[in-house]
């Protein structure tokens, strides 16, 4: 299975990079695991929505350049549909079994992903009602994809 994370912006924090860094290395064994960092715009406070559509629109640019036609797209947003663990792992099996290998997982930047990236997507995943620093979104979907794995194996790992 390849998997591809695309993401707007840089991750900034060492610990979180240490983070990611940890979460390659033991996916390594069970997937083909790519980032893609896209450029992030800058985001003024206070700005119009007229300003911050056009923000999410040039990120959304950026981000489609990157996902091919025969790729399985999942937009991580908020509107998304909430899974547990189990059903997270019995959701990238079923890909899997349907011979969709090539899976790409997109994280939008501060101000979330832009309507035509979420028209793209083949499904919409969401992991709380509360927002997080997109930066710590990505620890925690490579942590899930490395439990859905383990959970797939029949390998132990903590509830």
């Amino acid at each position: 299975m390849n998997i591809t994370l695309i993401t707007v912006g840089k991750v900034k924090e060492k610990y979180y990079r240490d983070a990611i860094a940890e979460y390659q290395k033991r996916l390594s064994r069970y997937c083909k695991l790519e980032i893609i960092e896209v450029a992030d715009e800058k985001t003024p406070d206070k700005a119009s929505d007229a300003l911050e559509a056009q923000i999410k629109y040039k990120e959304a640019e950026r981000i489609m350049k990157y996902i091919k036609d025969d790729t399985y797209c999942i937009a991580l947003a908020i509107e998304g549909k909430k899974v547990d663990s189990v059903q997270f792992a019995d959701k990238i099996n079923k890909l899997g079994l349907t011979g969709e290998s090539n899976i790409a997982f997109i994280i939008g930047g501060s101000l979330g992903l832009h309507e035509s990236v979420l028209k793209r997507a083949d499904y919409k995943l969401s992991f709380s009602d509360m927002t997080f620093p997109h930066q710590l979104m990505r620890v925690i979907l490579l942590e899930q994809i490395y439990r859905c794995y383990r959970i797939l194996n029949g390998e132990p790992y903590h509830k």
